[in-house]
């Protein structure tokens, strides 16, 4: 196993109690970037996952689907993280394909929509391979930039945003006010997730919203608004809706030291371990999970299989290359049986089957 540093610069890891699930999966998350394996063959394309930070659970657990991945097909493996910069996301990409003179498959999760189009303009530019996740343009296809940019992988953010919005209004018995947790105001989850939200509450005039306010995807920022939540709604709060799960589980901790988590249902999305056992708790109501294990290493498989010639992307079907994933709705009702099956045992999927889980082509 061959171990190098691509990007000297570096953030500490905040060590709040919620995070210390991530600690170990999340262990290298000091480097930004790292080649983590030696490829068998030097013509291997190098494989690179770039997201945007290690010291979240979900983009952690995204990172070990890329490295297993990775070592199935006996490539060098990079993680390249943002920390939430766009500029820095899109440099080092362009960075990484100057190194390695194109022989890239690159797995992306943009920090921003925008960012897409300069990426793949770099990719294709230079030969790469490229697949986007959760964040693009709406006009930015891959079929205008075939082969290289392979396909693009989303998860319809309205239907499940509202699912976690029922479920929150069910566990708090159809009535009362909530407040409600924000992404990134451009990013396009966090827009279709508030969308959802938005639907939920219309059909169910006997919840009230006391206050939507936008946390960027950062645990402190949740923190520190439901702390001042608490001191100004006080017992008006109900519910707590957060559009992923950092955030949710932030809103728990602030919960925790009101004296009030398990009887202040809450909500998040993305499935990560500290969820699951939130819900097992009694602590959290809901999440959705993505699977960012899959997300990690099939991303990764679409291009490598594209790259080594597997199959020609321009004569696949448009739902083959923007189509959406399958989430799976979790609630107390199979929290057990999520977790037993997905989290406490070592995840085994099929590399090979690359468009097992497309449920229909993205709708914009």
């Amino acid at each position: 196993m061959v171990k190098r540093i691509f990007d000297s610069m570096n953030k500490p890891v905040r060590r709040r109690d919620i995070l210390k699930g991530a600690a170990a999966v999340g262990a290298v998350s000091v480097f930004p970037a790292i080649i983590s394996r030696r490829g068998f063959a030097a013509e291997n394309p190098t494989l690179v996952n770039s997201i945007r930070s290690l010291s979240n659970p979900y983009h952690a657990t995204w990172n070990k689907g890329g490295e297993a991945f990775a070592k199935s097909v006996g490539a060098d493996y990079v993680t390249l993280v943002t920390e939430g910069n766009s500029e820095k996301g899109v440099s080092d990409i362009r960075a990484i394909i100057a190194k390695t003179g194109g022989n890239v498959v690159i797995n992306v999760d943009p920090n921003d929509a925008p960012d897409a189009r300069p990426i793949v303009e770099a990719v294709k530019e230079a030969g790469g391979y490229v697949v986007t996740q959760w964040n693009k343009p709406a006009d930015l296809h891959p079929w205008d930039f075939d082969p290289n940019y392979v396909a693009h992988i989303s998860f319809s953010g309205v239907p499940y945003g509202k699912a976690m919005a029922e479920a929150l209004f069910k566990a708090m018995g159809g009535k009362g006010g909530i407040v409600a947790l924000g992404g990134i105001q451009s990013n396009i989850p966090a827009i279709e997730r508030k969308a959802g939200l938005d639907q939920a509450l219309a059909e169910n005039p006997d919840i009230k919203l006391l206050d939507f306010q936008v946390a960027n995807w950062s645990e402190t920022e949740a923190l520190e608004k439901t702390n001042a939540w608490l001191t100004q709604f006080g017992d008006e709060i109900g519910g707590i809706w957060a559009a992923n799960d950092g955030m949710a589980l932030a809103a728990v901790e602030a919960l925790r030291a009101d004296g009030r988590a398990g009887q202040v249902p809450v909500t998040g999305i993305d499935g990560i371990q500290l969820a699951v056992e939130a819900i097992l708790a009694g602590e959290m109501a809901g999440t959705v999970a993505w699977d960012p294990y899959w997300q990690g290493g099939m991303g990764l498989s679409i291009g490598y299989h594209a790259a080594t010639g597997k199959f020609d992307p321009a004569k696949e079907p448009k739902d083959h290359r923007e189509f959406y994933g399958t989430g799976v709705i979790i609630t107390a009702d199979n929290a057990q049986s999520y977790y037993d099956s997905n989290i406490k045992a070592e995840p085994e999927l099929d590399w090979n089957d690359i468009w097992g889980r497309v449920s229909g082509q993205i709708q914009y």
